[in-house]
């Protein structure tokens, strides 16, 4: 039934400027509207509803993440923008924080200003 339907992707913000900030001017979201309950963006034709909210309770977990032709370039680009890549103690991540997975998938996870648990991820071909 909803298998032929686009997926809409939502993130929560208490601080919308910041938000934009993030989502637009560092990771290169094209943002389509400013609306009362939402800023609304577009990632590579998923729509990003960034819901705003007066406190954000951050689940433990990825809520959003992006499949990146070249994981290294993109994570050095984000730290350049001042973007921290997590660590974890239980995983071995590269200098970059870049975690390659068993079946050769490599992911870095980062947060957005609001502690959203953000990733991109390079599959292996």
């Amino acid at each position: 039934m909803l298998g032929a339907c686009p997926i809409i992707a939502f993130a929560a913000t208490a601080n919308p400027p910041e938000a934009i900030r993030f989502y637009r001017d560092i990771l290169g979201l094209r943002i389509v509207a400013e609306e009362t309950y939402a800023v609304v963006f577009d990632s590579a034709g998923t729509m990003l509803r960034v819901a705003i909210t007066r406190d954000v309770k951050p689940p433990p977990y990825t809520i959003l993440g992006w499949r990146v032709p070249d994981i290294s370039a993109v994570v050095k680009s984000l730290a350049a923008a001042g973007v921290v890549m997590e660590r974890y103690g239980f995983l071995q991540q590269d200098e970059n924080g870049v975690w390659t997975s068993p079946g050769g998938g490599r992911v870095a996870w980062f947060k957005d200003p609001d502690g959203n648990l953000l990733s991109v991820t390079q599959f292996k071909d």
